[in-house]
């Protein structure tokens, strides 16, 4: 099945992509690699979820930002692409949470992330290696933010 059809049989809409917040762009394609900028749980209005994952915020709406975060990458590789149909398969995933320093449940937050696309992709072709770490602070407060690697099928 069309990853395209997937999103649309499992009632997902995906956002307006991000734009950049830098002096940077989106994403990079060099051959069939598609190297993604790292992004933020922007919700469709432009609004952010912000705050630290076990202090502010909880495992839970940690992981419902890692999956926001999932959604406006979907977005970012449409655009970068044309068709979420052109991936072929999550390479990697750096997922980065925003948490207090005695915070060690990263991966369950990131898992957000990497379950959604394994949700849309399937699991051979949605899931990758990852790193889930936990940082001082991410710009603007985010709860979390994600760079991935994808590479792009024939």
């Amino acid at each position: 099945m069309s990853i395209e059809k997937r999103l649309k049989e499992l009632r997902i809409e995906l956002p307006p992509p991000p734009k950049p917040v830098g002096n940077y762009v989106p994403a990079v394609l060099t051959g069939n690699l598609l190297f993604l900028s790292g992004v933020g749980p922007r919700h469709a209005d432009g609004s952010m979820v912000t705050g630290k994952v076990g202090g502010d915020l909880d495992i839970e709406q940690g992981y419902a930002a890692a999956r926001l975060v999932a959604l406006n990458m979907l977005a970012n590789i449409r655009q970068a692409v044309g068709s979420l149909d052109r991936i072929g398969r999550v390479v990697k995933v750096l997922g980065m949470v925003n948490c207090t320093p005695e915070f060690d449940a990263m991966p369950k937050v990131i898992n957000g992330f990497s379950d959604l696309f394994v949700e849309v992709l399937g699991e051979q072709h949605g899931r990758g290696a990852r790193s889930a770490v936990g940082m001082v602070a991410l710009p603007g407060q985010i709860a979390v933010e994600v760079e991935m690697l994808v590479e792009l099928g024939s």
